[in-house]
């Protein structure tokens, strides 16, 4: 796939302090996008800053953000945060941000763990997402990729929360699809990395050789391509990578 143009977008990454959301937001800005980073920790947000300024990329804002005990108000004061920062200029979000406990029987899932799991993998995009729906919606082109699972779609023994805390990140994006019909500039999308070399794909399948799997590198490009303008008219669609 050729590197798609970013040149003048605007795009926040959520989870962009490490792994996936890292290299994404790296690859953005390679292709010419201005990268809002957002996560918890500042050390971390502020070294993927300091590699996207040294390669030679538009300069970054970076955003320490807890989205777990967030509610509306504080969703409203991030985009608020964002639209100072961009000039009320954003033209997608690529939700990476991520939450996993273990892979474990229902018998010894807890009530918090499958909260909390929803929480981040599906309650938050759906939050933010909203939060910047003026701001994409005055884009002339906005994408908003999600970041799905296989077992979203194949429930498989051991998945328990996370899975169906994606299977339900897969009905949002088709909801959000849906109502965005009628804008022919604003589509949403998941995009199902599978097996990299992330931290959690080392977490859930630890036995897994690292050959076994295939780099973050191998498939930025295509997370550049779905949120680039090549993609328009593409929505709803759960594409594996």
């Amino acid at each position: 796939m050729n590197q798609a143009s970013l040149k003048e977008k605007v795009l926040l990454v959520t989870g962009a302090s490490q792994g996936l959301g890292a290299e994404v937001a790296k690859a953005c800005a390679a292709a010419g996008a201005t990268v809002v980073l957002l996560a918890r920790s500042q050390k971390k947000l502020e070294a993927v800053y300091d590699e996207i300024v040294s390669a030679g990329g538009p300069e970054p804002y970076a955003i320490v953000f807890d989205m777990m005990p967030a509610q509306e108000k504080e969703f409203e004061q991030l985009a608020q945060t964002v639209a100072a920062a961009t000039e009320g200029r954003l033209d997608g979000i690529i939700h990476c941000a991520s939450y996993f406990y273990a892979l474990s029987p229902l018998d010894f899932q807890t009530v918090g763990e499958w909260v909390n799991q929803y929480r981040i993998n599906t309650v938050a995009p759906m939050a933010l997402t909203r939060a910047m729906l003026p701001m994409l919606k005055a884009s002339p082109d906005a994408s908003v990729i999600f970041v799905g699972e296989s077992h979203g779609e194949k429930p498989q023994a051991y998945w328990g929360g996370f899975g169906a805390s994606k299977a339900a990140l897969n009905y949002l994006c088709r909801v959000a699809a849906d109502e965005w019909e009628r804008f022919e500039h604003l589509r949403a999308n998941v995009l199902v990395p599978g097996s990299i070399n992330s931290p959690q794909r080392i977490k859930t399948h630890p036995g897994e050789a690292a050959e076994e799997r295939k780099n973050m590198s191998d498939i930025t490009p295509q997370f550049v391509w779905w949120v680039s303008a090549e993609s328009r008219g593409r929505s709803g669609e759960i594409v594996y990578l």
